[in-house]
């Protein structure tokens, strides 16, 4: 064996394969990325050992959980692990890189693969999740694209990641559009934690002394809530406002949102919490066409009563440097339009740093 000192969360790279020993329900609310699940205990088994544990104590906890444990390791070795070469080495952790991690690696090592240990676990690769975004999120050169409701702003980001820009895509890491009617359908969000970790994977790729296009979000896109850092970050990053005239808009929506159409009436209450800003009558009328099926009406009136409005309002309040934002009239949003856009130079621009802002957009910064 080349080392049995318990391995850091900078040295994951290192190995052929990370396997996380944790439950399912456990992997699933989040993971360290590429892990693939191997549970020394699945969730049931874990509810029997916590229950034997509380009601007789930690021997007779540990005497059952062990033969369990055990069954499942010789079940992993025979299926999962069977053709694995010799020379193989797989990386192991659990919760904090205590038993269950230790029971799978000791019998790794029995077989006679080079198996290693996670230091800390899964916790301590959560803290180093949390410790780099704070540090990485001031350091973004971001280069905000704003625009209302329907400006296709998310389409535009990813025309210009196709095109090689830096670009960094929250509502796609989120799983939500980032409005009332965001829900993506058959899409849930995910965890607070995996989104974090989701979001960490891809700030690590970006080369910190080049721009990063990111659309401009509140500080919740769904259940999400957005690091403060980049928050932060956003809210003091120059901005380029995309204008396109309110029918495109409209046109792009009814393509964006055609599935609303396909459950009426769970679209007639996601328009509920509008009521008190709009009144009874407004509410009802958009109710109405909802479960009618009549998206055009219905957007139109969204966007220009409440959508368009509140966007007004935000914009100033949100971003430090709005007055300073730059223009960019475009007349056609569809996906053609939208990619001979990013390829005219915008995927290359680096947008002017706002005036008192020079030492936020340093690379050592």
């Amino acid at each position: 064996m080349s080392r049995r000192a318990p391995v850091q969360v900078s040295e994951i790279d290192q190995f052929d394969v990370v396997i996380d020993a944790r439950s399912p329900s456990e992997f699933a609310l989040d993971h360290i990325p590429g892990a693939i699940n191997c549970p020394v205990l699945d969730d049931e088994e874990r509810r029997i050992v916590g229950t034997i544990y509380k009601q007789q104590g930690a021997f007779e906890a540990r005497r059952v959980g062990g033969a369990m444990v055990a069954a499942n390791l010789a079940r992993h070795l025979k299926e999962r692990f069977a053709d694995q070469p010799a020379d193989w080495k797989p990386l192991v952790y659990c919760w904090r890189g205590g038993l269950r991690s230790g029971s799978m690696v000791a019998w790794w090592r029995l077989v006679g693969w080079d198996a290693q240990q996670l230091a800390g676990g899964y916790k301590r690769f959560r803290q180093q999740v949390v410790a780099s975004l704070a540090e990485l999120a001031p350091r973004l050169r971001l280069q905000v694209l704003c625009g209302p409701t329907g400006s296709a702003k998310t389409r535009l980001l990813h025309a210009l990641a196709e095109q090689g820009a830096q670009a960094l895509d929250l509502e796609g890491l989120a799983c939500h559009k980032g409005s009332l009617l965001g829900a993506v359908p058959g899409q849930p969000q995910p965890s607070q934690k995996a989104f974090e970790t989701a979001l960490y994977t891809a700030i690590r790729r970006f080369d910190l002394s080049q721009p990063v296009w990111v659309e401009a979000e509140s500080r919740k896109i769904g259940r999400m809530a957005l690091p403060q850092a980049l928050v932060d970050r956003m809210r003091s990053a120059p901005c380029l406002e995309l204008q396109a005239p309110l029918a495109e808009r409209l046109d792009f929506l009814l393509r964006d949102y055609a599935y609303l159409g396909d459950a009426p009436e769970q679209l007639a209450q996601q328009l509920e919490p509008l009521r008190t800003l709009h009144g009874h009558e407004v509410l009802n009328q958009w109710q109405a066409w909802a479960r009618q099926g009549q998206l055009a009406p219905l957007f139109e009136s969204l966007v220009t009563l409440h959508y368009d409005p509140q966007y007004a309002r935000s914009q100033a309040l949100h971003f430090r440097h709005w007055p300073q934002r730059e223009l960019l009239s475009v007349d056609s949003l569809t996906p053609t339009a939208l990619a001979e856009l990013a390829a005219d130079g915008l995927a290359r621009r680096e947008l002017p740093t706002p005036s008192g802002n020079t030492s936020a957009y340093s690379s050592s910064s």
